[in-house]
């Protein structure tokens, strides 16, 4: 009997040692920031998504405030501004390789300093847009991620000389180049042909005098276009008929009404099922939720979330659409919070201390 039990027992702790837990899945976080301050560069975090904790936070690259990051499509590159005067405009790009950066190259044009890009679904081209330029800069980029000299200059100041053009995102679709101009109130329409990227038929999508379009997302299918305007503080949809062409549809406010303080739009995301959108608050500091008719691309307002610091200047949602990140600049903190995929609630979580994060860009293998 004694024997038999031995037997057994052994059975179980065998059978116990091959019912290991699964390994938590994690990701890369890389975060752009600002360098006035106590932080040097591009940093990288490992999200736990099993826990939404960020971990192993570890200096990258040393770069004079890369304040916007992109991965290319492939995974294989990052893309960040030089965001600094002396830089005068300036890319670098990088290449990633077991979660490090190595550089493969920077270009500097003689325009003033980038403060987004933008790279097509093939990988092949990359847009920097310009602020305080008015302007984009179109670079070729090698099948080895290297980005070529000489990129196409596209000059927003030209277009009306009575306003005062900030290009401030740009961004590919299947059939063209977006571009939110926050001066010009407008998103202005690309297509390429020959290599060369024209106005379009639609050439320009107007908006209000002093709405300041920023950023800008697309539904899945590219039917709906949502423009975040940071000056008015609203978010605009637009519909492509079947001409091509978008008409507005509706304009939503991102403040609450009993809200009475400055307050300047920054960021904005669509969950991956494309059910609910997100929008950023720079002064009542939030997240405002909206609910998706995905057959109209109408918004409902289903509810808003402190960002838990100051000055929420970018956010992204992480690979699971289980959680929602946000990059506080002047309260130098990341904050997480879990994403109710049913009602796109948001519920703090944590912070993770960094100075003045400006971008967060996440690697999906």
């Amino acid at each position: 009997m004694a024997k038999k039990t031995f037997v057994s027992v052994c059975c179980l702790f065998f059978v116990f040692l091959g019912c290991t837990p699964e390994a938590p899945k994690t990701y890369s976080l890389f975060v752009g920031t600002y360098t006035n301050g106590d932080s040097e560069g591009i940093y990288r975090y490992t999200f736990n998504a099993d826990s939404g904790t960020l971990e192993d936070t570890r200096l990258m690259a040393t770069l004079i405030n890369p304040s916007f990051l992109k991965i290319s499509p492939n995974k294989e590159y990052l893309y960040a501004v030089n965001d600094a005067p002396e830089r005068k405009g300036a890319m670098t790009g990088y290449r990633i390789k077991d979660g490090v950066l190595e550089e493969i190259n920077s270009e500097v044009t003689s325009g003033p300093p980038f403060c987004h890009v933008g790279v097509s679904g093939n990988g092949r081209t990359l847009t920097a847009s310009s602020y305080p330029g008015g302007s984009i800069s179109v670079f070729q980029i090698d099948e080895k991620g290297k980005l070529l000299p000489d990129p196409q200059h596209i000059d927003h100041k030209i277009i009306d000389t009575t306003k005062t053009s900030h290009a401030h995102a740009a961004k590919f679709t299947s059939n063209g180049l977006f571009v939110a101009d926050l001066g010009l109130d407008a998103v202005k329409r690309y297509s390429e042909e020959k290599g060369r990227f024209v106005p379009a038929d639609q050439a320009s999508l107007d908006l209000p005098e002093k709405a300041g379009p920023r950023h800008f997302t697309f539904s899945s299918d590219e039917k709906f276009l949502y423009v975040i305007n940071e000056l008015n503080s609203t978010i605009t949809v637009f519909e492509r008929k079947a001409n091509g062409d978008y008409t507005e549809v509706e304009t939503q406010n991102t403040l609450a009404m009993d809200f009475d303080g400055k307050s300047y739009c920054a960021d904005i995301h669509l969950s991956k099922d494309g059910q609910f959108l997100y929008g950023s608050n720079r002064g009542e500091n939030t997240i405002v939720v909206f609910k998706v008719d995905t057959n109209s691309g109408k918004l409902k307002l289903a509810g808003r979330e402190s960002v838990h610091g100051d000055w929420p200047r970018n956010f992204v949602i992480d690979p699971t659409d289980g959680f929602l990140l946000v990059a506080n600049q002047k309260s130098d903190n990341i904050t997480v919070f879990q994403r109710d995929k049913q009602t796109g609630e948001l519920a703090y979580l944590h912070e993770a201390k960094l100075s003045s994060p400006a971008c967060l860009e996440f690697l999906d293998l």
